[in-house]
């Protein structure tokens, strides 16, 4: 870390009431695909060690990154868990106000999972499909290179041999990781499924993201919020209905959920693993790292999370349904948080 950047912290410090600055405990904020890893974590940690057990909020990835890079010291947080990368944008914010020196860890692997209610008819859908039932608009389905308004009101409205169930989707509010990855893994994939839209991305990426992001807002997508056990309770009043969740979230609630199979695989903890189910996204947190040696046990709840027994191939983490990275891709991450290798200032 740089002379200037402890001085400004120390700054920053120094100018909090008595109160701020004396704070013994981390803060976390960010995914809530993340906040019961990082739960676990940190209950461990405060029952292990000398430091106090850390303060987490489920505040969606977009959400934490916001709160992270709004500044440095102790009125802010010390780590953003997010179940996606950090934006460009996103760190130039952060410089901006002089979060200038990030840590990425990358911690494993998930699944977005379309869940259904245990009482439910199983559900097999493509990601064109997918696409087909929640986008704004559509392909005209005679005249190519043309949009229309989603017409669509069943999923047999887009293959008869689907359920003439009314589409109901409940899915997370657009500063969730996890709306940006089905964004991304699903609508964007059952998009390029049409050749002129394949091709739409390489000519113009803003019309392609503005065609193939965009989620339709007549009811067949509702935003449902943060909660993923309001979606299950909804999901119980109306057993036609999906719900987007994280594999973790699946494998935590298996007694209220199952899982539809996407593409034709199911969500499972291998299929994920070795890369066959199509629908998983790696996740992180992101450290200050001026705020490693000023926060009380800042370091040593990295160490934590990273020991094997934490994130490895047993780990407890994977017993809540993280997949775990290979152990090559362990040794590097710990290897960077050792050496404090902050992301390049032009990401």
């Amino acid at each position: 870390m740089s002379r200037f950047t402890w001085l400004m912290l120390g700054l920053v410090v120094l100018s909090m009431p008595r109160a701020q600055a004396a704070r013994q405990y981390i803060e976390i904020v960010g995914s809530s695909t993340v906040y019961p890893f990082a739960t676990v974590v940190a209950e461990r940690f405060g029952r292990a060690t000398v430091f106090r057990t850390p303060k987490i909020e489920a505040t969606g990835s977009g959400g934490g990154i916001k709160l992270f890079c709004a500044g440095l010291g102790l009125a802010y947080p010390d780590i953003v868990n997010a179940s996606r990368r950090i934006k460009p944008a996103e760190m130039v914010q952060c410089q901006r106000h002089g979060v200038t020196e990030v840590i990425e860890v990358l911690i494993g692997y998930d699944g977005i999972i379309l869940g259904q209610d245990l009482s439910a008819s199983p559900m097999r859908l493509s990601r064109k499909e997918l696409y087909l039932a929640l986008a704004a608009q559509v392909p005209h389905p005679q005249r190519a290179g043309e949009l229309i308004a989603n017409p669509n009101q069943t999923w047999a409205d887009i293959n008869p041999a689907l359920p003439a169930y009314e589409i109901a989707v409940l899915g997370p509010p657009p500063t969730s990781g996890t709306r940006d990855a089905f964004v991304d893994l699903v609508m964007a994939a059952g998009c390029r499924e049409f050749p002129w839209l394949a091709q739409l991305e390489q000519t113009n990426k803003h019309r392609f993201e503005q065609t193939c992001h965009r989620m339709r807002e007549d009811g067949a997508f509702i935003d449902a919020g943060e909660n993923d056990n309001l979606i299950v309770q909804k999901l119980k009043a109306n057993p036609k209905a999906l719900g987007i969740f994280g594999y973790s979230f699946l494998e935590q609630n298996s007694d209220q959920i199952k899982g539809a199979m996407i593409d034709g695989y199911p969500p499972a903890f291998a299929a994920i693993a070795n890369g066959s189910y199509p629908v998983s996204r790696p996740l992180y947190f992101y450290v200050k790292t001026a705020h490693i040696g000023v926060v009380p046990g800042l370091r040593e709840y990295l160490a934590e999370f990273t020991s094997d027994k934490a994130w490895g191939e047993e780990g407890y983490l994977a017993q809540k349904g993280m997949i775990p990275l290979p152990k090559e891709s362990r040794t590097k991450v710990t290897d960077q948080i050792a050496a404090l290798n902050a992301l390049p200032s032009e990401r």
